[in-house]
């Protein structure tokens, strides 16, 4: 760890971060959460509590004429029993909102999966050091974006200049809740994830639920976003359902009616924009659940399948067909007396012909290059002119 004494080390304190609704008091220093202390008291899954300590869109956030920036953190990485080693967490330095620099931390915790019995094991690791030089001098405003997909303590800030917590812009603030895709799945960095460049393109302050293997309408998540201020808020709904089987149809009417209650509980007049599923071939009319087919992960190569049946689609079973078709019926009867509410098929992010010239590596999550396109795809449908985020005169 750096000890040079010309630097200036400050306090972490959820002040100086965007982008979490809870921050954690560790015997490292502190962890950002992205659902507050109560909602995580009332999961008991072990996939959601690894995703929403995962930091996808929270950043350090500060003013400062500091040219040289050193941060410690602790990460948590996984690797998986077979594969490949995963790429090393990415953290992305944006100066005056323009990119800037990109680093990764050394050391750090591991957790092992075995993909064939969901059995992990933990092995501790060191903190480790990233390192921005070379910045403007002058006053300016700083962001470091933490990994999207990598658990992130923070121990301790040092600077060659003072540091303020970055001052309010007026900036409107977009609130989203999605799936491993909006999480950023396979996106090449933080700032890379498609809600982060939709949200750059629409000149807004993203706080991303994108919760991996998440997005299962769970009341106590509907409670956080109730009680999260915000300016515009997006559901991104359905393919987490059918990859779980986790309901029929009976069910997720009534549980999408009461998710949008709770959250128009707390923002009664909010833009609030319903997005369904993006187009995924093994889903579109076969029912899950779906598994991974672990044949080819040795050399790097990881495919999912759906394992239901079509015909099930009878007996209320959900493919990602039926839910648009729902989630469309429920928006249009509930936008008679919701003028504030929208929707936005989630073929027009990312449809078949998409697919065609952007398959999805492993059937299932887009890569890097996808997530650009549709966060631009967004950005233009929801923040450009008609659409639900656009600027009102």
């Amino acid at each position: 760890m750096h000890t040079e004494p010309d630097w200036i080390t400050t306090p972490l304190t959820a002040e100086l971060l965007r982008g979490a609704l809870d921050v954690e008091r560790t015997e490292h220093g502190l962890l950002p959460h992205r659902l507050p202390a109560r909602a995580r008291a009332q999961n008991s899954d072990a996939q959601l509590a690894m995703a929403e300590a995962q930091p996808s869109g929270v950043r350090l956030a500060f003013r400062t004429a500091a040219t040289a920036v050193e941060l410690d953190t602790l990460r948590t990485k996984r690797d998986y029993i077979g594969a490949p080693p995963r790429p090393d967490g990415r953290y992305d330095l944006l100066v005056d909102g323009r990119p800037a620099g990109q680093a990764s931390a050394t050391g750090g915790n591991v957790l092992t999966v075995d993909m064939v019995t969901w059995k992990t094991e933990f092995t501790p690791g060191p903190v480790g050091t990233v390192r921005f030089d070379g910045l403007p001098a002058g006053e300016k405003d700083v962001e470091i974006w933490l990994p999207h997909n990598e658990t992130t303590e923070l121990v301790a800030l040092r600077t060659d200049a003072p540091v303020a917590p970055l001052p309010d812009r007026g900036r409107r603030v977009w609130l989203h809740h999605g799936s491993s895709i909006s999480q950023g799945s396979d996106a090449a960095g933080p700032t890379a994830i498609w809600p982060a460049v939709a949200a750059s393109l629409g000149g807004v302050e993203l706080v991303n639920l994108g919760m991996g293997g998440s997005m299962m309408l769970d009341p106590f998540t509907a409670r956080a976003m109730r009680d999260t201020p915000a300016d515009l808020i997006s559901v991104k709904i359905g393919i987490n359902i059918v990859n779980h089987d986790a309901m029929r149809l009976r069910i997720f009417g009534p549980a999408v009616h009461g998710f949008l209650d709770t959250i128009r509980e707390g923002h009664p007049d909010t833009p609030l924009l319903v997005v369904s599923p993006v187009h995924c071939a093994i889903h579109e009319d076969t029912p899950g659940p779906s598994a991974p087919d672990l044949g080819g992960i040795g050399e790097g190569r990881l495919k999912f399948a759906a394992l239901g049946d079509p015909a099930e689609k009878a007996a209320g079973k959900l493919t990602l067909g039926v839910i648009r078709e729902e989630l469309s019926r429920i928006v249009r009867l509930r936008a008679s007396d919701d003028p504030h509410l929208h929707y936005l098929d989630g073929l027009d992010l990312y449809g078949e012909s998409d697919a065609a010239e952007h398959p999805l590596p492993d059937n299932l999550h887009p890569d890097a290059a996808t997530h650009h396109h549709i966060g631009e795809r967004f950005g233009e449908l929801a923040f450009g002119p008609g659409g639900a985020f656009a600027e009102r005169g």
